[in-house]
C-alpha cells in the first residue's frame, strides 16, 4: 500500500468522503466503525468542519482498498474544467461565473455539473446540425442523450479505464494459451481452430475494401485484411477469442452499465472486448513488470509483446490494479487536422472536453517528424506540470495510391512521475523548461499567445488602432 501523501495544507474532503460512503452503500455509523472513529466525528469530516488526517486516509485505504490519491488529489478537477468550458460559451458570457463557484459546484454537486455538461453537448449537436443545414424534424429522443461514443467514453473514464473482471479473465486465457508473446499469433489460430472450428484467412484488400476484419459465423471463418500489420492481426485474433470465450462476461458488464440504447450498448461491448483483447496480448503482471523494468520504454515494451506503439500506449493507461499500479498516464489520439478520436486517462486529464488539444502541445508538431518520439514538459493554467511524449503512428499498411492513415499519439503524466520514465533522462526535472498551454481558448487566460483563436470569456478584449499585439485577440489582464 502506498504511503500517505505529504500534506502541506489541511485536507477538507467532506463532499468526496460523503460520496464514497453513499457509493459503498454505508451508513455513517458503519463507516465510522470501519475507520475506528465516532459517528459524530465522521459527520464533522463530511461537513468539512474537520480536516481529514493522514491516519484517517490510511484507514480509508485499508478498509476499502483505495488508492490514497483518489481522495487526497483533486479528482474533481476534470469536472470543474468541463463545467468551466461549458460556461465559457457566449451563451453564458453575461453571467461571469467566477472560478470558485465553478469549483464549488463540481466538488459538492458533481451530478449537477455532469448534467450541465450533457445539456451543453446536446446543444452543440443541435447547433452543428443546424449549421450543416440539416432538414426535417429529428426523431423523438435524438437529442435527449449523449451520442454512443460520448456515452461510452464517459463510462470508461468513470471506471478510470480499469476493469478488474476483464483483467482476471485475460489472465486465465493467457495462462491457457501458454504462448510467448512472439508466438501468440500461432497459438491463437490453433485455439480458434481446435476449440471453435474457426479457420483464419488473410485476404487481399479488394476482398475487404471497407473493413480490416470480418467474421463469417455460418462458414466459421475469420477474414483478416492484408493491410493489417502483424500486431493488428494478433489483436484481431485476441479480439475474436475474447468474444467467443468471454461473451457472457462482456454481455453482463455491458448490461450492468445500463446504456441508454442498443447502439450504445453494442459500442460498449466492442470497447470492452477490445480492452480484454489487449489484456490477453499484454497480461497485467508481465506488462507492468516490463514497464517498470524498462523505464516505460514504449518501443521496447511494444517489441517484447509483439504489439503496436498505439496498443502499448493504450495499455499503459490501464495500469490501476490495487497494489500493482503503474504510472497514471493519459493518452490522446489525433489526426493532422487536430480532430481527437481517442482519449483515455488513468488520472487527471488536463485538456479540453469539447475542443481539441492546445496547439502549443507538440503532439501537433510530431507530424513534422514522423515515427520519432518527441518530449515536452507542459504547464496548465493552474500551475500543474506534466511530462508528455508524442509520436506519429500508422494503424494499417497504406497502399501507395491510398489515403494517408497517419495519426499522432500523445501520452503524459504528472511531472512528479517523470523520473520513472526513460524519456526524462538528462532533463532537469527540478527546474524544467515548461511550455505554458491551456484548455479551450475561451477559458484560457494565457496572455500573448500567438496561436489564440478567441479571447477568454473572463477578460475584456482590448483592440486599438495603435498597437498590433502578438495575439490576434489581446485582452485586459483583469
Amino acid at each position: 500500500m502506498a504511503n500517505p501523501p505529504t500534506v502541506d495544507r489541511k485536507l477538507f474532503l467532506g463532499a468526496r468522503l460523503k460520496r464514497l460512503r453513499r457509493e459503498l452503500g454505508l451508513t455513517q455509523t458503519r463507516m465510522a466503525e470501519d475507520l475506528g472513529v465516532s459517528p459524530s466525528y465522521l459527520n464533522l469530516l463530511e461537513r468539512n468542519q474537520r480536516p481529514v488526517t493522514a491516519q484517517v486516509l490510511l484507514r480509508l485505504a485499508e478498509a476499502y482498498d483505495l488508492d490514497l490519491k483518489t481522495l487526497s488529489h483533486d479528482q474533481e478537477s476534470g469536472s470543474a474544467g468541463d463545467l468551466a468550458e461549458v460556461l465559457s460559451d457566449q451563451l453564458f458570457r453575461d453571467l461571469g461565473v467566477p472560478r470558485h463557484e465553478i469549483a464549488e459546484v463540481a466538488e459538492t454537486a458533481p451530478g449537477v455539473a455532469e448534467a450541465m455538461v450533457r445539456l451543453y453537448r446536446t446543444y452543440l449537436e443541435k447547433r452543428r446540425l443546424s449549421e450543416l443545414g440539416a432538414v426535417g424534424r429529428p426523431e423523438e429522443g435524438t437529442f435527449d442523450q449523449p451520442s454512443p461514443s460520448d456515452w461510452v467514453r464517459d463510462f470508461i473514464q468513470a471506471q478510470k479505464n480499469y476493469f478488474a473482471d476483464l483483467e482476471e479473465a485475460a489472465d486465465l486465457l493467457s495462462a491457457e494459451l501458454k504462448a510467448e508473446p512472439q508466438e501468440f499469433h500461432t497459438a491463437a489460430r490453433d485455439r480458434l481452430a481446435r476449440r471453435h472450428g474457426i479457420q483464419v484467412r488473410v485476404v487481399p484488400v479488394d476482398v475487404l475494401p471497407e473493413s480490416v476484419r470480418r467474421f463469417d459465423y455460418h462458414r466459421r471463418r475469420l477474414f483478416l485484411s492484408e493491410v493489417l500489420t502483424g500486431a493488428g492481426r494478433s489483436f484481431s485474433l485476441a479480439y475474436q477469442l475474447a468474444l467467443l470465450e468471454n461473451g457472457p462476461l462482456l454481455d453482463g458488464l455491458a448490461d450492468r452499465a445500463a446504456p441508454p440504447d442498443r447502439p450504445t450498448r453494442n459500442l460498449l461491448k466492442v470497447s470492452l472486448a477490445n480492452y480484454l483483447a489487449a489484456a490477453v496480448l499484454m497480461p497485467y503482471g508481465a506488462f507492468h513488470d516490463a514497464a517498470e523494468r524498462t523505464g516505460y520504454d514504449i518501443e521496447l515494451i511494444r517489441a517484447r509483446f509483439g504489439v503496436s506503439f498505439e496498443q502499448a500506449c493504450h495499455r499503459l493507461t490501464t495500469l490501476a490494479r490495487p497494489g500493482q499500479r503503474g504510472v497514471p498516464f493519459f493518452m490522446v489520439r489525433t489526426d493532422s487536422a487536430g480532430n481527437i478520436s481517442k482519449r483515455f486517462a488513468g488520472a487527471a486529464f488536463p485538456f479540453s472536453r469539447f475542443g481539441g488539444a492546445c496547439p502549443r502541445w507538440n503532439i501537433h508538431s510530431s507530424f513534422r517528424t514522423p515515427g520519432r518520439i518527441v518530449t515536452q514538459i507542459i504547464e496548465t493554467p493552474d500551475g500543474e506540470r506534466y511530462f508528455t511524449i508524442a509520436r506519429t503512428v500508422s494503424r494499417v499498411s497504406t497502399p501507395y495510391a491510398g489515403e494517408d492513415a497517419e495519426l499522432a499519439i500523445g501520452m503524459g503524466c504528472e511531472l512528479k512521475y517523470a523520473e520513472r520514465l526513460v524519456y526524462s533522462k538528462g532533463l532537469d526535472l527540478a527546474e524544467p523548461v515548461a511550455t505554458p498551454i491551456g484548455p479551450a481558448c475561451r477559458i484560457c487566460e494565457r496572455p500573448a499567445c500567438p496561436q489564440r483563436a478567441a479571447e477568454p470569456i473572463s477578460r475584456t478584449l482590448t483592440v486599438d488602432d495603435f498597437t498590433k499585439s502578438i495575439s490576434p485577440y489581446p485582452f485586459a489582464s483583469s
